[in-house]
């Protein structure tokens, strides 16, 4: 996959809700965690993950923190699509979630 690519499923630069969703739920499934299970862990409630991945609210900072912490999936990925500070196995498995979500949506969005 080129850079070209990784940055349209990224969504690069987009901090808009939608964007976020997007990458938050390729960074959800790349954990292979329940949703249930992955917000009684980040000490959330499970409202919290789907309204996010909905689109209605932001990630939130407990959210973010443990995705980091347990999957070295940080703020900057998540808020804004910034991938090359990832270790090189967390790109690959995002890319492939990403990857998934764009087959499943037939979606063809260009970055801005």
């Amino acid at each position: 996959m080129d850079i070209n690519e990784k940055e349209r499923l990224a969504r690069r630069h987009d901090d808009s809700k939608a964007a976020c969703a997007t990458r938050l739920a390729a960074a959800l499934a790349t954990t292979g965690m329940k949703q249930k299970e992955i917000a009684s862990q980040a000490g959330i409630g499970e409202a919290n993950i789907s309204n996010a991945k909905k689109a209605l609210n932001y990630p939130t900072m407990p959210l973010m923190r443990w995705l980091y912490r347990g999957h070295r999936i940080d703020f900057n990925f998540l808020m804004a699509g910034e991938f090359a500070q990832l270790p090189a196995d967390v790109q690959d498995r995002l890319f492939a979630a990403l990857k998934q979500l764009d087959l499943e949506n037939g979606s063809d969005q260009t970055t801005s």
